[in-house]
């Protein structure tokens, strides 16, 4: 059926300019709902989200340093979205598991990582089958920060120096180390320094810092390496000694503690990255958002005071700047671990 429009007849019809008439047939109205309902399915993916809780995945047990600052950033991103904020532990094999946990959910951003150097640059080049390319298996989002290792020791163990780790294990003919587990970046910077050293270290893994450092007070093992993030109180105690930071320069946490540059072993600098990614292929709204988001958080004078609590140095970089960082890192570190031969 056809509907013609007509200007109305009358007085003011008269005085104002003709027009044509307009005709809406059944066939237009179809087309103009279609582009309608085209354009509502065009619109971004942001509109939508979040309406649900969201997940940020820690590959590492609760207690170390990733854990705590997931659980920092998790807050403040639920405040800022108005959505609740989860973090979800899934550790185990140089962080691979919720590595590839999170490359292979939906990239809808309900599900995201707290990358860090482990199972981005280090643990997929320490299995015999690469689970993931950590380039492009991931959407990365945000850089959140920095931090060096510090390689420590019980002090009943009577190591006071990296010179003491050398010359125990060489007199010993091997000394055990321990680390958040296997593929993190403590076994690996343990397995450089027995490359560097040329002694026979023996690697204890752990499900993560906060079990390793149980064992560590307990004196069941003489050395550990971590992030310094968690570590610092132990220190102020005397419960543990800090032997060496793997930085170049000194960690304003601890000022009187030497660089591993310092104490003439400069292959042995190493610092851990952390992050925000996702799954690949997730919409570039939701990953602007995030990203600015975090930035936001990243400046804020209580997070900044609490990455500095935490031995983080905070570093917002856009989207692809980080992208480029981390390409970058695998690139330099994933030929070191394979050079190294270092296997889980």
């Amino acid at each position: 059926m056809t509907h013609r429009l007509t200007p109305a007849r009358g007085p003011a019809a008269t005085s104002a300019p003709r027009t044509a008439p307009r005709t809406v047939t059944r066939r237009r109205a179809l087309q103009w709902a279609g582009a309608g309902a085209a354009a509502a399915l065009a619109l971004p993916a942001l509109a939508a989200w979040p309406d649900k809780p969201i997940k940020i995945i820690v590959t590492f047990a609760p207690g170390g340093a990733s854990d705590i600052l997931a659980r920092v950033m998790a807050e403040q991103l639920g405040k800022k979205l108005g959505q609740s904020v989860v973090v979800d532990n899934r550790p185990g094999a140089g962080g691979t598991i919720g590595g590839t946990f999170v490359s292979q959910a939906a990239p809808d951003g309900y599900t995201l990582m707290l990358s860090n150097t482990t199972p981005i640059a280090l643990g997929p080049f320490t299995l015999e089958k690469q689970p993931y390319d950590p380039v492009t298996a991931f959407t990365h989002i945000a850089h959140l920060g920095s931090a060096p290792l510090v390689v420590m020791a019980n002090p009943k163990s009577g190591i006071h120096s990296l010179a003491d780790i050398e010359s125990t294990a060489r007199k010993a003919g091997q000394m055990s180390f321990g680390s958040g587990g296997p593929g993190s970046i403590g076994h690996i910077h343990g397995e450089l320094m027995k490359k560097v050293m040329g002694v026979s270290l023996q690697h204890v893994p752990y499900r993560g810092g906060a079990p390793m450092t149980t064992d560590l007070l307990a004196g069941v093992i003489p050395v550990g390496i971590d992030v310094l993030t968690a570590y610092v109180p132990f220190f102020k105690t005397g419960q543990l000694v800090p032997l060496a930071v793997t930085s170049t320069v000194r960690s304003p946490l601890l000022p009187d503690v030497p660089t591993v540059v310092e104490l003439r072993y400069p292959k042995l600098v190493l610092e851990n990255f952390f992050g925000l990614s996702g799954p690949p292929k997730m919409p570039a709204d939701i990953v602007a958002r995030l990203n600015s988001l975090s930035n936001e958080v990243l400046v804020m004078p209580d997070i900044k005071k609490k990455f500095e609590e935490l031995g983080i140095v905070a570093v917002p970089q856009d989207v692809a700047a980080f992208n480029a960082f981390v390409k970058d890192q695998v690139g330099i570190l994933g030929p070191t671990v394979k050079g190294a031969g270092i296997k889980l």
